[in-house]
C-alpha cells in the first residue's frame, strides 16, 4: 500500500492492513515472519511545513529469531505502536552543495521519502526490525553453546573444562606502552 501525497492532500487517509508471512522482506536471514503482520492506523500532512508526513499507528507480529547464545530459533513477539515523521528529500542540488545543513534538535526523528508518497510495507519493515532487540535470545535461561565441544548446553549437558589462560604472558598486561 502506498500512502500518496496526492490522497493526503484530501485528508487524512486511515489504513488497517494485513501482510501474511513471506509478503514482506526482510534483509536480515536470521529473522523471518511466521504470522500476518497486523497494522492500523492513519497517515496525515502536516499543516506546519508543507509536504511533511505523519504516520501513526500500531504493528502486531511475531518474527522467528535465530538465539545469539545456542543458534536455534526461537519466537519473537513485537505489539508497538509508532508515530514517524517524513520530509520531502532535499533536490539533488541541494545534496550536492558543500555546504553543511543545521538540524535542530526535532528533526533527528525525521525520515526523508522521494516521489509522491511513501510504501506502507517500508515503514513497517523498518519499524520491525528497529523493534528488535539487540540481543536476541530463546529465553533468559539460555546455557548457549559449549565454547570447547560446540554443542547446544540446553539439550545435551556439556562435561568439557575450559582451560586456564596461560599466565607466563600475564605480566605484560600491566605494561604500559603508551610511554614509549
Amino acid at each position: 500500500m502506498v500512502l500518496k501525497v496526492q490522497e493526503l492532500e484530501l485528508g487524512k487517509v486511515h489504513f488497517d492492513v494485513s501482510f501474511p508471512p513471506g509478503e514482506v522482506e526482510y534483509s536480515d536471514p536470521g529473522l523471518r515472519q511466521v504470522s500476518a503482520l497486523k497494522a492500523e492506523g492513519s497517515a496525515e500532512l502536516l499543516a506546519s511545513t508543507p509536504g511533511d508526513i505523519r504516520v501513526q499507528g500500531r504493528l502486531q507480529v511475531t518474527m522467528e529469531v535465530q538465539c545469539d547464545r545456542c543458534l536455534e530459533s526461537a519466537p519473537q513477539q513485537i505489539a508497538s505502536e509508532f508515530d514517524l515523521f517524513y520530509r520531502p528529500a532535499p533536490s539533488a542540488h541541494h545534496r550536492h552543495s558543500a555546504e553543511e545543513v543545521e538540524i535542530d534538535e526535532g528533526e533527528v526523528e525525521l525520515a526523508f521519502y522521494e516521489g509522491g508518497g511513501l510504501d506502507l510495507q517500508d515503514i513497517l519493515r523498518e519499524h520491525i526490525l528497529l523493534s528488535m532487540p539487540m540481543q536476541r535470545v530463546c529465553g533468559e535461561t539460555c546455557l548457549g553453546i559449549c565454547a570447547v565441544c560446540g554443542q547446544n548446553r540446553n539439550l545435551t549437558p556439556c562435561v568439557c573444562q575450559v582451560k586456564p589462560a596461560d599466565d607466563r604472558w600475564a605480566s605484560l598486561k600491566n605494561l604500559n606502552t603508551r610511554g614509549i
